[in-house]
């Protein structure tokens, strides 16, 4: 009997008829359901049991949905870097595989966590919306080199961030759990502290950090009560880090100066969410891994490591055999 892959990777589905004959060659067939953002639980349950492997968005593999896929599903190929949307200690007890890419969009996400910070420092989204309506009116904005970053969650994607700034000649605050190598401080002129000075002391605060049940609402309305008024919290990492309803209380209270949002606790973002109406907050559809070269590196690991968790030789597998259809 031929084994079934779940494919609901929102970025393979629109490129699906390019993979499939992959997924052929390897005696694999295909459920490919419509997906907006993600599959959650009750859609996933529905289809448990009918799939032998899985390549997912941020799909909620959930204790209850990955014990009804048991014990048939063997591997959950994660398309991308963060695997917090599938309950890895269940997984590991049912024998099933979670794989992911480490590492995916690390230049992405750092160029754009710079990207917002130069907008609000240079004030160019507001000049630009200033001038269309007909003002000429000009605004107090500062150069990077006078403003300290703070970075919580200095992995992979917390270093590129830092690289970058100290390039414009940014004073650098950064806060992890983890000791950093004595290389990369002596490479980048950056203090590690406590999450307590990084918050009370930037005017760019930067979350780098994995969501995990230590780092869920990090940012609290207590932490925010601690920043500068003038601050700017950028979020390229995962939503739930912001306790969404504390951060729009210190947005309109003027308690933080603004906001550069990519994620957020429930996405897609709700039409009734008051952040999209503040003129200080800069939204973003969780774009920020978007670069066609770093998706095409996923795809092709994302089907290496679904065939590898399936038993099947992936040695051949030559991603120049399956050009991008026009």
């Amino acid at each position: 009997m031929s084994k079934i892959v779940l494919l609901s990777a929102p970025y393979m589905l629109p490129d699906r008829a390019r993979f499939l004959p992959v997924f052929s060659r390897y005696g694999l067939d295909v459920i490919a359901p419509e997906v907006s953002e993600r599959l959650e639980e009750p859609e996933l349950l529905k289809l448990a049991g009918q799939f032998d492997g899985a390549i997912c968005g941020d799909d909620r593999f959930t204790p209850e949905v990955l014990s009804a896929c048991a014990p048939r599903l063997k591997v959950i190929s994660k398309w991308g870097t963060g695997i917090d949307s599938i309950d890895r200690e269940a997984a590991a007890k049912l024998g099933i595989s979670v794989r992911n890419t480490p590492d995916a969009f690390t230049d992405a996400v750092a160029d754009s966590v710079l990207g917002y910070m130069l907008a609000f420092a240079r004030q160019g989204p507001w000049l630009n919306r200033s001038m269309k309506t007909g003002e000429w009116k000009k605004l107090v904005a500062r150069s990077l080199n006078e403003s300290t970053l703070g970075v919580i969650g200095v992995g992979r994607i917390g270093k590129a961030v830092l690289r970058r700034a100290q390039s414009f000649g940014m004073p650098l605050l950064g806060n992890d759990i983890i000791e950093m190598p004595f290389q990369f401080l002596t490479e980048v002129k950056v203090k590690m502290t406590s999450l307590e000075e990084v918050l009370t002391r930037s005017d760019f605060i930067s979350l780098n950090c994995d969501l995990n049940p230590s780092s869920r609402h990090l940012i609290d309305g207590a932490a925010l009560a601690k920043v500068k008024p003038t601050a700017v919290l950028i979020n390229t990492a995962r939503g739930p880090l912001i306790d969404e309803p504390a951060l729009i209380t210190a947005l309109k209270s003027k308690r933080l100066a603004g906001a550069a949002l990519d994620v957020f606790e429930h996405e897609p973002l709700p039409s009734t969410s008051p952040l999209r109406a503040m003129d200080n907050v800069m939204l973003a559809p969780h774009n920020s891994n978007a670069s066609p070269v770093a998706w095409e590196r996923v795809h092709w690991n994302t089907i290496r490591n679904l065939l590898d968790g399936l038993g099947l030789d992936a040695a051949d597998l030559n991603p120049e055999d399956y050009p991008p259809l026009k």
